[in-house]
């Protein structure tokens, strides 16, 4: 008999970000794979031992980690522990905490024109990872996010970004979306999309999440 996997969903920071949405919605996903969900909204779940869940889900933007909970946190994943999130609830999570950002493989630094872009997400169809096998490329109105990215990552999918500013005279820049990444034993995923619990409305972002969370998970 399958032993029940164990997952910790931390939520809250700046609110914008819908914290408390998106954690019952992930809350929903994993206890349909029968997952026990463990939900915490302090920081200080950090300070504990990490270690007896097989997977982590961080939604937090903007937030800080002391030298402590940083180093546990990131032990934790290094010993087998899985992590997995989006937007950023992960990936601007903790933008004073470069460990964190290490680990993580990206750090948000821009989304010009905020929550009103229609883009596309394209899937790496160079990609032969299960993760995306079956989905389409599909086109969002949210948040286009421009990370900085640990070339180690594996990238299941790109959007390319084109809004007007600055930065178009580098001229048109595949960004990652979705990708995968290891830290020690634990496997990382990350997914940019999550501005609010509603974009896990549209199928194709919702089993990504789905997927990632199975694949990351112990």
């Amino acid at each position: 008999m399958n032993k029940t996997k164990k997952v910790l969903i931390v939520y809250g920071g700046w609110e914008g970000h819908d914290p408390c949405g998106v954690a019952n919605v992930f809350a929903e996903i994993l206890e349909k794979e029968n997952f026990e969900v463990t939900k915490s909204d302090t920081l200080d779940v950090f300070l504990t031992d990490l270690t007896k869940y097989d997977l982590i889900v961080p939604i937090w933007t903007m937030g800080s980690l002391t030298a402590e909970q940083e180093s546990n946190v990131c032990a934790a994943i290094a010993a087998g522990t899985g992590i997995a999130g989006c937007h950023g609830g992960m990936c601007d999570a903790f933008r004073n905490n470069t460990d964190w950002q290490f680990m993580t493989g990206a750090q948000w630094v821009a989304h010009p024109g905020n929550g009103k872009v229609t883009y596309e997400v394209n899937i790496n169809k160079a990609s032969s990872s299960s993760l995306i096998e079956g989905i389409d490329d599909f086109t969002v109105t949210s948040e286009q996010y421009y990370i900085h990215v640990d070339p180690a990552v594996d990238v299941l999918a790109t959007t390319t970004f084109t809004y007007p500013g600055n930065h178009t005279a580098n001229g048109k820049v595949l960004v990652p979306v979705a990708f995968t990444k290891r830290w020690g034993q634990g496997k990382v995923y990350y997914n940019s999309l999550g501005h609010n619990r509603y974009i896990f409305d549209i199928p194709q972002v919702r089993e990504m999440m789905r997927r990632g969370f199975l694949y990351a998970a112990r």
